[in-house]
């Protein structure tokens, strides 16, 4: 049960495009009391309710251990390129994403938020969407009480680094989406910071089980957690007559 001071969430990947946006989304949250953000290197942000644990992936599970929570999210993940071969790619995104699930749930985590990909499946021929599709199967068997996968196609943001793809996508997604209509919607390409503000929906939505979100899901989750984003003001006193 969270406390009345509002939920702690525990949360990895917040160094990358999207997991930054749900850092800042946690952070602006009256219902979230405390954020523990885990990442290699320091996150260079202050803030009263963050804590930033340094820690090494390859043995996250050790390093969590006696941590607590109510709920985590999960933004890790690489391209081919950033991990230089298919094996370390399924290092970050498969083994270290379930090493943090389990971390998570011995942390008695009941809800876990992952962003995986749309067309995430195990038996796809393509090695990416295979790869998020085994992932995906490993944490369902983790057996989460409430389990959010969310699934965006191209993410739209700007990163510390220049990439032909995404100054293209910022080109002209803008005129290719309105043309991905009907079972063609899940691949727009979608904000990096709409996904990233989706995982606190997600966590306000409620939702048991295992549930999964495409484009407009995502949507829906982001605009859920931009209805209660700042703790409302407090009423001013009353003027001494």
């Amino acid at each position: 049960m969270a406390g009345a001071e509002g939920q702690l969430a525990l949360l990895a990947g917040a160094s990358g495009l999207a997991g930054g946006y749900a850092l800042t989304a946690l952070l602006e949250a009256p219902d979230i009391r405390r954020v523990l953000a885990v990442s290699r290197r320091p996150l260079g942000r202050e803030h009263p309710r963050l804590a930033n644990r340094i820690v090494q992936f390859e043995h996250l599970e050790a390093q969590l251990k006696g941590a607590s929570c109510e709920v985590a999210l999960c933004c890790l993940g690489a391209t081919l390129r950033q991990a230089g071969s298919q094996e370390r790619f399924r290092a970050v995104d498969i083994e270290c994403v379930l090493a943090f699930a389990r971390a998570a749930r011995a942390a008695n985590a009941r809800r876990f938020v992952i962003i995986s990909s749309v067309g995430a499946d195990p038996g796809a021929r393509n090695f990416y969407l295979r790869t998020k599709g085994e992932m995906e199967q490993g944490l369902v068997e983790t057996g989460f009480e409430s389990l959010d996968i969310l699934q965006p196609s191209l993410l739209l943001g700007w990163r510390g680094e220049t990439r032909p793809l995404e100054l293209a996508a910022h080109a002209f997604m803008p005129l290719v989406n309105p043309l991905l209509r009907g079972r063609y919607i899940p691949y727009r390409a979608i904000p990096a910071r709409t996904v990233g503000e989706a995982m606190l929906g997600a966590i306000r939505s409620g939702r048991r089980g295992v549930q999964r979100y495409t484009y407009e899901g995502i949507g829906t989750l982001a605009r859920l957690a931009a209805s209660r984003t700042r703790a409302p003001a407090q009423p001013k006193a009353p003027a001494r007559t």
